[in-house]
Formats: C-alpha cells, sequence, structure tokens
C-alpha cells in the first residue's frame, strides 16, 4: 500500500533524487506538517456522504477504477489555479473531468503523473484531466513541480487548505474521481494507477462521448 498511496510526508523524507533542488525546498517546507497532513488528509469515508460505491466503501482496492453503484452530483470545490486566478468544476461544464488529488511530497502521486499527463495528451478531446495539488505551501512549491515534471498538458489547481479532500471525503493521495458531463461522479479511483495501461483506458471509454477501448 505505501507503494501506491500516501497519507503525509514523513518528517524525514529524503530529496527526490529526480527533482534535485526543487524537492530540496518542497522538503524543507514539508517537513514541519507531517502530522498536520495525517490528521488532516485521512478522512472517513462516511464523512461525505456523496456517493454510494459499488465496492465495499472499508476496503481499498488500490490502482482500480471503483464505479458508483449511483452516482451523485460532485461537491462545490473552488481552488485557484497557477496565476492565482479561481477554478472551480462549474468551470468544465458539459465536460467529462478526472480530477486528481496530490501533492509534491506523494511519491506515488509524482510517479503516476507521466501516465496523467499521456491520458491529457491523447484523450484531451474528450476528457480534462484536472490535477488539484493539496500541498500547504501553495504556488511557490508547486510551479516547481511543475516546471520539472513537464505537466504543462494538464490543469492544475492549487488547494493547500485541504478543501477539495474534505469535500470529497479523500482516504489518501493520490486520489482520483471520474466527474461526467452531467456533473455526477461516475467512479474514483484510489492509489496511484497506470493511466496508460489498456484495462483503464478502456474502462474509461465507456464513460467518454466518443473515445474508444484501446485495440
Amino acid at each position: 500500500m505505501r507503494r501506491m498511496i500516501a497519507a503525509g510526508p514523513p518528517a524525514k523524507r529524503p530529496p527526490h533524487k529526480v527533482l534535485g533542488g526543487a524537492c530540496e525546498a518542497v522538503s524543507a517546507a514539508s517537513r514541519g506538517l507531517g502530522l498536520l497532513i495525517v490528521a488532516v488528509i485521512f478522512f472517513a469515508v462516511s464523512a461525505s456522504g456523496s456517493a454510494a460505491w459499488a465496492d465495499d466503501p472499508d476496503q481499498m482496492k488500490l490502482g482500480e477504477f471503483i464505479p458508483a453503484a449511483s452516482p451523485q452530483p460532485a461537491p462545490e470545490i473552488s481552488v485557484t489555479d497557477l496565476d492565482g486566478k479561481p477554478l472551480s468544476l462549474g468551470d468544465f461544464k458539459d465536460k467529462v473531468v478526472l480530477l486528481n488529488l496530490w501533492a509534491t511530497w506523494c511519491q506515488p502521486c509524482i510517479k503516476e503523473m507521466p501516465s496523467l499527463v499521456d491520458l491529457q495528451t491523447k484523450l484531451g478531446s474528450v476528457l480534462t484531466v484536472v490535477a488539484v495539488s493539496e500541498d500547504h505551501g501553495g504556488e511557490v512549491i508547486v510551479k516547481l513541480f511543475v516546471q520539472k515534471l513537464g505537466l504543462d498538458a494538464l490543469k492544475i489547481g492549487l488547494d493547500p487548505k485541504m478543501a477539495a479532500g474534505r469535500a470529497l471525503g479523500v482516504r489518501g493521495l493520490p486520489s482520483s474521481y471520474l466527474i461526467g458531463a452531467d456533473g455526477k461522479v461516475l467512479g474514483k479511483v484510489e492509489g496511484a494507477a497506470d493511466w496508460s495501461s489498456d484495462k483503464l483506458r478502456a474502462t474509461l471509454a465507456k464513460y467518454l462521448p466518443t473515445a474508444k477501448p484501446p485495440s
């Protein structure tokens, strides 16, 4: 489970080798926040009460798409983009959205990012990936990662108060939610996923207007 989902940054997480100096700044900023993030980011699923899931709500199926048994409207989520402008789900009305909650200190989050970029690049005409950072550090920390990891293809949101996580009742990061054009939550993925896999692409295609399963 540790490789696929993260509750919060360990107190002495070493800098990420790939990101070099950027991660040193992130590690320093995150070091004192470990206990607070653990306490806040792990919410009880029952706290949201917004959707019934087809699986056992107490059992995580990491990296797998879990459809909503009875899709319900997504909660109102309003964050800011990297330029400080308001960003909300309402901005993507009539579009299918994959809302991904992540953080720079979360190694499983960083691991799945390249496949999210690939997903947006290949299915951008029918799917919008919105990656919302739950980092307390906000813009300064996140911009470094966006540049280093080449995440320009994604819509990046900043949620330093973790309001999106509370609204959705997340149990850990990363967590992703597929939201239909009608604004209802169609399903979720808890933990890191390979968004480039044929299996997951075929599953997503069932909910997209014109996409076809990979041949």
